[in-house]
């Protein structure tokens, strides 16, 4: 089977099946104990299943809706998305189960594919459909809950459908138009914990070739400056918990949390800061809350040198930054350190934008892209977990 013949015929981002039966070390039941008469014939899922066997292991293969192996909740049904037969197998070798859908017609699939994608960001999921699990062959989708079997399929002329705007395409894979715009064809396999398809860009800079809307060619388009951490508490008030917890002793300023963690630690000197304040309120009676730091800086260049190193040590030991962790956030010659989601989206309003160094980053159009201090990281406020409203 040739992509092209695809194409003619024909999206933790994660699978349709964000639900327990199809997620990624999902225990789902046991197959049924047998075959229905329709999978043990000789139609499109039994095709389906004889492509995918090449490369995977496609075994126990059922169309009976009541099979506990076959995906529960957004998974269409049958004549949702044209989809006129569905079946199940499993992959015992690599841990997983493989829905198989066969649509009347790929192009109505598709299009309902990134109708529901984009329905879940306008409902706030907007990292949904990053790692997406839609494999589109020919004639038949398969959608396998195992990032192992992803891998192994899309080794075959099975390609990834997603529709999420900032899912990646990295350099060195194959990517080809699908049926419907703004949507991707390719044979790479996201993943948040880092077991999918490797991914080995630095992040995209503007500077470095190539036009995106809304970006500066060189330099930036503007960037919040204050000449005194009495400016940068005022500037920042309205986003922060500054205005009535406030403190630049030393002993406080040092103060982190479970909840809580800076980005700078030590001293600050040797992070390139001239004044370093806390926000929040710090642990007494009940457990901290809102903490964030504030920073003015002298050395920008050697406080992102520092931090790029701090976030890469992060993202290597599991493939994702902790939650906990805060991001740091840049001005000319201030910065905010936050993992307060909600605060960084004022931050970005007042022209901050995040130090992100994570290997193989872009930000979709529209959002600021910009050249850091340091070389792998950009500066921008895209965050493929919290888009801006």
């Amino acid at each position: 089977m040739r992509l092209k013949r695809i194409l003619a015929a024909t999206a933790t981002l994660c699978c349709l099946a964000t639900l327990p039966a199809c997620e990624e070390g999902g225990q789902p039941g046991p197959p049924a104990s047998s075959p229905s008469a329709a999978a043990a014939g000789t139609g499109p899922l039994v095709k389906a299943q004889q492509y995918l066997r090449q490369f995977a292991n496609c075994d126990d293969l059922s169309d009976r809706p009541d099979d506990p192996r076959m995906p529960k909740g957004d998974f269409p049904k049958a004549g949702q998305w044209s989809v006129k037969e569905l079946g199940v197998c499993s992959d015992k070798v690599r841990q997983g189960e493989i829905a198989i859908a066969v649509p009347a017609d790929m192009k109505q699939f598709q299009e309902g594919y990134k109708k529901y994608v984009l329905d879940r960001m306008d409902g706030g999921d907007g990292s949904y459909g990053m790692e997406s699990r839609i494999l589109i062959g020919e004639g038949f989708v398969a959608v396998p809950t195992s990032t192992r079997t992803a891998l192994a399929l899309v080794r075959s002329d099975l390609r990834v459908l997603t529709c999420n705007p900032g899912a990646p395409v990295p350099k060195g894979y194959k990517r080809q138009d699908p049926l419907v715009e703004h949507c991707n064809l390719s044979d790479f396999v996201g993943s948040q914990d880092g077991s999918g398809s490797p991914n080995l860009e630095t992040p995209q800079d503007p500077a470095g070739g190539g036009e995106k809307p809304g970006q500066p060619t060189t330099g930036s388009l503007g960037l919040p400056r204050a000449g005194s951490m009495a400016e940068l508490r005022t500037l920042v008030g309205s986003s922060l918990d500054c205005e009535k917890h406030f403190s630049t002793d030393p002993g406080a300023v040092a103060i982190e949390s479970i909840d809580y963690a800076p980005v700078v630690t030590g001293s600050v000197l040797e992070w390139g800061l001239s004044g370093r304040a806390l926000c929040g309120e710090p642990a007494g009676a009940q457990r901290a809350r809102d903490l964030s730091w504030l920073d003015t800086v002298v050395d920008m260049k050697l406080l992102q040198t520092k931090a790029k190193a701090a976030q890469l040590a992060d993202y290597k030991d599991d493939g994702r930054l902790k939650e906990t962790a805060s991001r740091l956030l840049v001005g000319e010659n201030i910065a905010v350190e936050t993992n307060s989601p909600s605060s960084r989206r004022g931050l970005y309003q007042l022209q901050f934008l995040y130090l992100n160094c994570v290997p193989g980053f872009s930000a979709p159009a529209g959002y600021r892209l910009e050249k850091s201090k340091v070389e792998g990281c950009v500066l921008t406020n895209w965050e493929p977990d919290h888009p801006l409203d």
